[in-house]
């Protein structure tokens, strides 16, 4: 099980690096899908694309992996509106080109990374 760990914390922290990155290259398909009630839509979705790169990044080594898990468990809390805002908003779902079934698909995601971040969480001392 160890092994399958060791891979799923690379596989999630190369994941969570080029997803980060993506806020920076195309921010526009990441403000697409932020609630309409959510303030500053570029200024947060660099923010959370810093904090995707940096604890992607930290994941990857076992010195700092525990940290980057619960940084990772608030990060998903924090932009968990924006999965459902992109369920319940036509305009959001034309405008990142998914449908509606598909924005429904991806929220039982979020409790998958939810569980993979809290099992990266506990390191083998």
């Amino acid at each position: 099980m160890q092994k399958v760990k060791k891979i799923s914390i690379y596989i999630m922290g190369f994941f969570y690096v080029y997803i980060g990155v993506k806020h920076f290259l195309d921010p526009e398909f990441f403000i697409a899908i932020m609630p309409k009630y959510m303030p500053f839509h570029y200024e947060l979705v660099l923010i959370s694309g810093f904090f995707e790169i940096m604890f992607g990044l930290m994941l990857m080594f076992e010195k700092y992996r525990s940290l980057a898990a619960w940084g990772l468990i608030l990060l998903l809390i924090a932009v968990f509106p924006a999965n459902i805002y992109l369920y319940q908003s036509k305009e959001a779902q034309e405008a990142i080109g998914v449908s509606k079934d598909l924005a429904l698909y991806r929220l039982p995601f979020q409790l998958l990374f939810l569980g993979l971040a809290y099992w990266h969480s506990k390191v083998k001392r």
